[in-house]
């Protein structure tokens, strides 16, 4: 079997490729990136799979990418991601999620491929969620509230449609909250982590700037997300969507709690005006039944196990800069 991960060298996707070497070594794992991308996250992978130059926004790349490798599965997960960034550059996150997509499909369909596709979706798609419609289920209305959710939902919609029009075997996944070692540090739980370790280490003043800490979020580790997708591929089924979320809701601020309780750091907790969103989604917790009936599928990390990861993850990190950090 062949994979091919977009997006390899980003956080789930390095994960991702680390989990098919480790536990289904049958399978030859490729993967996507452009020529600025930073690749401190697979260069313990280096040797261990085929790394192939491509850019979502340019189709020919594209094309001569799945004609060289075709690959029997496609996890889609390279695109804008960070939602403050959407704000920002909106027109680019929709070109890079929607067009970058399409380009993907219609390079598969023009070469005649079969392969499964995974699409990593969001469950930031749900958006304005009411308090009486969770835990969310996949039929929950979606109320996008960033230009990044929206890109998420035309990404979503736009699997649908291949699948109904082409027969395309897309695979929908809307993961929920996601962290664990090597998360960029503009998210949430991975920048409260490094925080902290910065002021364990003396390089910051004691003093944790936040966001909105009211919020709340359903997280899942990283290395349970990424055995979620292979799942999906190998027993979803082609043209539904799946919730993946651990189905339990923590408020920003407990987070924040319980990371400083991993530490002997004394600290102040300070707002800062400037990590505030236009709107933000209140409330995010997500049935996920559908896609574990189907599948097997449940969570094994607990997530006091990520907060320690993610926090040893960033001491290592700041004690030793510019060192690989493999997990």
């Amino acid at each position: 079997m062949r994979a091919l991960i977009t997006g390899i060298t980003g956080f789930a996707g390095s994960h991702l490729a680390e989990c098919l070497l480790a536990e289904h070594p049958e399978v030859e794992v490729f993967g996507t990136y452009r020529w600025r991308s930073r690749r401190e996250n697979i260069e313990h992978l280096a040797r261990r799979v085929e790394l192939r130059e491509a850019d979502l926004r340019d189709y020919s790349s594209l094309h001569s990418l799945l004609d060289e490798v075709r690959p029997d599965a496609i996890f889609h997960l390279a695109a804008q991601s960070f939602v403050p960034s959407s704000w920002r550059a909106p027109a680019e996150t929709l070109t890079t999620n929607i067009a970058g997509q399409t380009n993907l499909f219609e390079a598969v369909r023009y070469l005649g491929l079969d392969p499964t596709i995974q699409i990593a979706c969001s469950s930031e798609e749900y958006g304005l969620v009411h308090p009486d419609e969770t835990p969310i289920r996949e039929d929950n209305p979606l109320r996008p509230l960033s230009p990044y959710a929206v890109s998420k939902v035309a990404q979503d919609f736009m699997g649908y449609q291949y699948f109904q029009s082409y027969g395309m075997k897309v695979v929908r996944t809307r993961g929920f909250n996601h962290t664990g070692p090597r998360r960029g540090d503009v998210f949430v739980t991975s920048n409260f982590a490094k925080q902290v370790a910065s002021i364990e280490a003396g390089l910051q003043e004691p003093v944790i700037r936040v966001g909105n800490l009211d919020a709340i979020r359903d997280f899942t580790d990283v290395r349970d997300m990424v055995r979620a997708y292979w799942l999906a591929v190998t027993r979803g089924r082609p043209g539904e969507v799946y919730n993946i979320a651990s189905g339990v809701g923590i408020h920003i601020h407990e987070l924040l709690d319980r990371l400083i309780a991993l530490s002997d750091a004394e600290v102040e907790v300070r707002v800062d005006p400037e990590r505030l969103r236009p709107s933000d989604v209140e409330i995010l917790i997500g049935d996920s039944s559908k896609f574990r009936a189907d599948t097997g599928w449940e969570p094994q990390v607990p997530f006091e196990q990520t907060l320690t990861d993610v926090l040893d993850y960033w001491r290592e990190r700041l004690a030793h800069p510019g060192a690989t950090v493999p997990a």
